[in-house]
C-alpha cells in the first residue's frame, strides 16, 4: 500500500413494502427518532447476518464460524486430519488446546462460555498444533490471529476474557433509517381450522403482527489499507471488497419474510473510494423526505446532493461509480453503471489506487 489511507464508502436507497425485518424485544419493528421523527430502523447487527449468510451462500471463499460449540469445530478438524483419534480424544485434545489459547470453555457443557469467531485455516492450524502436543500460549494465540478469513477480517472479533485474541473489523455498517417519517401498523388475522365442525363457526386461531413500511438510507464503509494488511494480499482484499459490494447490495434480514415476502432490491447504490476519511451522507436526511407521488426518487436525489456538499469539508472521492435503476435528473461526478456486475468489475481499479 501507499502511505495514505484508502477508505470505500457504499450507500444504498432501498424500499421496503409492508414488512417486519428487524423486531424489537416486544415484537414490534425496530425504530429510531432522528430529525425530530421517528424512523425505521434496521440494526447493523441483522445486516451484517444477513451479509454473512449472503458469503455463504454465493461465494466459495472459506468463512469463520461464531459459535460456543467451538471445541465441536476444533476436534472435527483434528479427526479430519488423524481419523485414529477417538471422537473424545479428539475432544479432550480440542479443549485443552483452546484453554492454552486463553479461551475459557464450560467443562460440563463442553462449549466456550462465549461466542467465539474462528477461521476455517485458524482451525485446521489449530488442530494441527493440538495434534503436535502445542501448550505455548503465544503461539497457540499467534495461529489465531493469522490468516482471518474475509469474515473475521471485515467484522472483526472481540474476545472479553482475552483482548489479545481480538481483531480489528476493517468495515463499518451503519444501522439502516428510513429517509421519511414513519408509523407502525397492525396486521389483523385469523387462520382457520380445516377441520372445524360446519356448525362451529369462526377462526381456529386470532392475532396481529406489526410491520411498517419504508424507504432506508443504508451506509457502510470499509479501511481498504486495513483489510489489505489483515488479508496480506491486494487481490483478496480486492475479491473481499467485491463480495462484500454484492452482499450489501443484494443480502436482505430474514425477519418475517416468509409473512411479507418482503425481498426488494435498492433503487440506487453508489460506491465513493476516499484518500482522507469514509462519510456517511444520513444527514441528507435530518429533514425528512415528504410524501408527495412516493420517496425514493427524492431520498436518491438528496444522496447525490449530499456528496457534493461535502466537498466543503472533505476532499473529493478518488472514484466514484454509482448504479441506479431509474434515470436520475442530477447526477453525481462519476460514472454511471449499468448494472451491478460492471460496477464490480470497475473496482479492479482499486489496485492502482493502492
Amino acid at each position: 500500500m501507499k502511505d495514505h489511507r484508502l477508505y470505500l464508502d457504499i450507500h444504498a436507497i432501498q424500499t421496503l413494502p409492508p414488512s417486519n425485518v428487524n423486531r424489537d424485544d416486544s415484537g414490534s419493528p425496530k425504530t429510531a427518532q432522528y430529525g425530530g421523527v421517528q424512523r425505521a430502523r434496521v440494526s447493523s447487527q441483522a445486516w451484517k447476518r444477513a451479509i454473512r449468510r449472503y458469503f455463504a451462500d454465493h461465494s466459495g471463499a472459506d468463512l469463520g464460524v461464531r459459535t460456543k460449540r467451538i471445541i465441536d469445530y476444533v476436534a472435527e478438524q483434528i479427526l479430519a486430519l488423524d481419523a485414529s483419534v477417538g471422537e473424545e480424544d479428539a475432544m479432550n485434545m480440542a479443549e485443552d488446546t483452546l484453554n492454552k489459547a486463553g479461551i475459557k470453555t464450560d467443562k460440563k457443557k463442553r462449549a466456550a462460555k462465549a461466542l467465539f469467531f474462528m477461521g476455517k485455516k485458524q482451525a485446521a492450524e489449530l488442530a494441527k498444533a493440538a495434534l503436535a502436543g502445542e501448550t505455548d500460549k503465544k503461539a497457540l494465540q499467534e495461529i489465531l490471529k493469522e490468516e482471518p478469513d474475509i469474515d473475521i477480517a471485515l467484522f472483526g472479533r472481540m474476545v472479553a476474557d482475552d483482548p489479545t485474541l481480538n481483531e480489528d473489523a476493517s468495515a463499518q455498517v451503519a444501522h439502516a433509517i428510513s429517509t421519511h417519517a414513519v408509523q407502525t401498523e397492525f396486521d389483523y388475522y385469523t387462520a382457520m381450522d380445516d377441520k372445524s365442525p360446519e356448525d362451529q363457526a369462526g377462526a381456529g386461531m386470532l392475532g396481529t403482527i406489526e410491520y411498517n413500511s419504508e424507504t432506508l438510507y443504508r451506509y457502510a464503509n470499509v479501511a481498504v489499507h486495513e483489510l489489505v494488511r489483515q488479508l496480506d494480499s491486494k487481490e483478496k482484499a480486492i475479491s473481499a471488497l467485491k463480495l462484500f459490494v454484492e452482499a450489501f447490495s443484494n443480502s436482505m434480514p430474514s425477519g418475517k419474510i416468509n409473512t411479507f415476502a418482503n425481498d426488494t432490491l435498492p433503487q440506487a447504490l453508489m460506491i465513493n473510494i476516499r484518500g482522507d476519511r469514509p462519510v456517511n451522507l444520513v444527514s441528507a436526511y435530518e429533514n425528512p423526505v415528504r410524501p408527495h407521488d412516493g420517496y425514493v426518487e427524492k431520498s436518491v436525489q438528496r444522496l447525490f446532493e449530499e456528496l457534493k456538499k461535502t466537498e466543503k469539508f472533505v476532499e473529493k472521492p478518488l472514484l466514484t461509480l454509482y448504479l441506479t435503476q431509474d434515470e436520475i435528473s442530477e447526477k453525481p461526478e462519476g460514472k454511471a453503471e449499468d448494472s451491478l456486475r460492471d460496477l464490480l468489475n470497475d473496482l479492479d481499479q482499486l489496485e492502482d489506487l493502492m
